[in-house]
């Protein structure tokens, strides 16, 4: 089967937003058989359609909000929810063997919000394992053969497939970024409790966020609104300047990611941004290590309650990393805590310093990884997720295997739509690498 039959774009928010109730009812249709026709291929699903309570959720909608003039942001926007978001009236596995009465409680407060928005709850989307590195079986829609990336795979594959328009995930270092880059999808994690995670299921209740996958930027600014109705600071910038963290954090990437690299911030230029390069970043080895100690202490924390009497139904990677976890002292966790905010500053500082819009740098270290035992490095992501600031996945052309690349952009902290509305600027200068 060609690889190009697993992708499609759904259509524009305003499409559902603007739509009548037979319109509506026609393109969730459309979507419900796709998503039908292609999870047996691609895996990405995690519960079951539920076509009745779709068709509740529609006329509810209507009844609610009757006048097309008058409607929330995202009326009639079909969402994927990643599978450790709670929804009412489904299970929630979080991709574990355990049984799905162990993580019962009220609907995720971000669930909550998307409904107010107008969102309709389409399915539940796989995840890895506690959305830590155990692969679930979703495949990349561009070629099965690869990862779609991690933990956040099934929102990101649904979203690249064509499956729903707007999808759910969550980053604790990079499970957002990374496979809207895998996948050739917008993807957004926030700045740091942006969104509410009351409701998950947390790895590390100091660093997980709650982000989203759609298909363009455009999209990014209705999403926020449903969870800010008065964001503030989104109008488009006429001139960005943009900063390169140049140094071992970037020398992280291997030869081809720095080539590709260069190819975006030419056109970057090409398109009226300025580009400099800031060195910065030079403890990453030790801000790497500090967030993985962080994270996978306060993981084994979480877990501490189920694990003694669970332990036989956790798959070894995960078990590995509560154990790691139990074994960081106490004050090397508080270090890592107190670091977040240290490298917040220092970050911001540069920007300051250097008058930066934001800073650009590769999503990823590369394509997908061929295969699915793994879901990819997240280490481009994982500075800026330490430092809670919030960052944006945008599409920026293919390497060398013919898979999707994707360009990071990173934002000063709380200006969430100031990065969206500069993200639709380099979007489309980079519209051109195909």
């Amino acid at each position: 089967m060609p690889q190009t039959t697993f992708i499609a774009k759904t259509p524009a928010f305003d499409a559902y937003r603007h739509a009548s109730r037979e319109q509506l009812d026609g393109l969730v249709a459309a979507l419900v058989k796709r998503a039908r026709d292609l999870d047996p291929q691609l895996h990405i699903l995690a519960g079951d359609i539920d076509g009745a309570g779709i068709a509740r959720q529609t006329a509810a909608l209507f009844e609610r909000f009757p006048d097309p003039q008058h409607r929330p942001p995202l009326f009639g926007v079909p969402v994927g929810v990643k599978d450790i978001i709670r929804v009412d009236g489904a299970a929630m596995r979080c991709g574990a063997l355990l049984p799905p009465v162990l993580f019962e409680g009220p609907e995720a407060r971000c669930v909550r919000m998307l409904r107010e928005a107008g969102a309709i709850i389409f399915v539940q989307t796989a995840t890895t394992e506690f959305a830590y590195f155990e692969p679930a079986a979703t495949k990349n829609p561009h070629n099965p053969r690869h990862t779609p990336g991690g933990s956040s795979s099934g929102s990101a594959a649904g979203v690249a497939a064509g499956l729903f328009p707007l999808a759910l995930g969550t980053q604790t270092v990079g499970s957002v970024i990374r496979p809207a880059s895998f996948c050739g999808v917008v993807g957004m994690k926030p700045s740091f409790d942006r969104i509410p995670t009351d409701g998950i299921a947390y790895f590390s209740r100091s660093v997980d966020h709650v982000g989203f996958f759609c298909q363009r930027a455009a999209d990014i600014p209705l999403v926020l609104a449903a969870f800010d109705p008065q964001p503030g600071g989104g109008s488009r910038p006429e001139a960005l300047k943009v900063g390169v963290p140049a140094g071992p954090y970037l020398a992280q990437a291997p030869a081809g990611t720095l080539a590709w690299f260069e190819t975006v911030l030419e056109a970057l230029r090409h398109g009226g941004v300025e580009v400099v390069r800031v060195d910065c970043l030079e403890g990453i080895g030790e801000i790497g290590a500090l967030h993985r100690d962080l994270t996978v202490a306060e993981f084994a924390v979480e877990q501490e309650g189920l694990f003694g009497e669970y332990a036989h139904l956790y798959r070894p990677v995960t078990v590995a990393a509560i154990e790691r976890g139990r074994a960081v002292p106490a004050d090397r966790v508080a270090a890592a805590r107190m670091s977040r905010g240290n490298l917040r500053r220092e970050l911001t500082s540069l920007m300051d310093a250097h008058s930066l819009d934001l800073w650009v740098c590769p999503s990823a270290l590369g394509e997908a990884p061929e295969g699915c035992g793994s879901t990819g490095d997240p280490a481009m992501n994982l500075p800026w997720t330490h430092a809670g600031l919030p960052a944006i996945s945008l599409p920026a052309g293919r390497g060398a295997a013919g898979l999707p690349m994707g360009l990071q952009c990173v934002g000063r902290f709380g200006q969430d739509q100031r990065l969206a509305a500069a993200a639709a600027r380099l979007e489309t200068a980079l519209c051109g690498l195909g």
